[in-house]
């Protein structure tokens, strides 16, 4: 009998979901915290995490999961390793619905955080911080004014910064608009892939602002899949693990 754990929090995740339940396969759709739980999903709702590699693999024994989708954000790392060593250890089936990475022509690629904050100039700037509310603390100090989007309010430790509360996707027009009514002079955003989140760098590439691009994080190796009936197709075609 299959039953899928999806592992959530992604427009592409939503879009599996909806696949799922038009498919009227069993499927579990996991999330890591409440933001995410504010857009409604077809399927049954888990909330929060599982203790790591060893929880979620107590997950999958006890809930009888057969096969394992990691749907989650590209720099969701520490999840995405937990499920590949999960699935090592209860030979459950794993596949990765990821989105292809943009390819950042023109762009000032960076490894990590840290690498986006030694690419900043010196001298004050106007920076459209486009990561998130994660390591937000790591740009704390610095002479800049920052532009933050954010999907829902939450404190932030960029004294003075101004917050965009706003939901995704977004057009080439309307990042155009933002950068310009912000007078902004350089972006920073992390290589999330997919067109959900690319108006930023459209947006930047047409005013000829640079943009500091964060690299994907490390992730052990798995399949990966790009398309959501690729991974139908996969679900139909796995046999569970043993």
């Amino acid at each position: 009998m299959t039953r899928i754990l999806l592992l959530g929090g992604t427009l592409d995740a939503r879009r599996l979901a909806a696949a799922l339940t038009e498919g009227a396969l069993d499927a579990v759709y996991s999330i890591a915290g409440r933001t995410e739980a504010s857009i409604p999903v077809p399927l049954p709702l888990r909330i929060g995490g599982f203790g790591g590699a060893t929880g979620l693999a107590d997950f999958i024994r006890t809930e009888n999961i057969s096969h394992v989708v990691d749907a989650t954000h590209p720099f969701a790392a520490r999840i995405s390793a937990n499920a590949v060593a999960a699935c090592a250890a209860t030979g459950t089936p794993l596949i990765a619905l990821e989105r292809a990475a943009w390819d950042g022509t023109g762009c000032i690629h960076v490894p990590d955080i840290k690498g986006a904050v030694a690419a900043l100039p010196d001298r004050p700037t106007r920076v459209f911080l486009a990561i998130g509310r994660q390591n937000l603390d790591a740009f704390a100090g610095l002479p800049h004014h920052w532009v933050l989007r954010l999907i829902d309010p939450a404190p932030q430790p960029l004294a003075g910064a101004e917050v965009i509360v706003s939901r995704g996707p977004f057009t080439t027009e309307d990042d155009t608009a933002l950068m310009q009514s912000r007078n902004i002079q350089i972006v920073v955003a992390k290589n999330a892939g997919g067109s959900g989140a690319r108006a930023k760098l459209d947006a930047a590439r047409v005013l000829g602002i640079p943009v500091i691009l964060i690299a994907r994080p490390y992730i052990p190796p798995r399949r990966t899949l790009h398309r959501v009936r690729d991974v139908m197709d996969w679900l139909h075609a796995t046999p569970r693990g043993v």
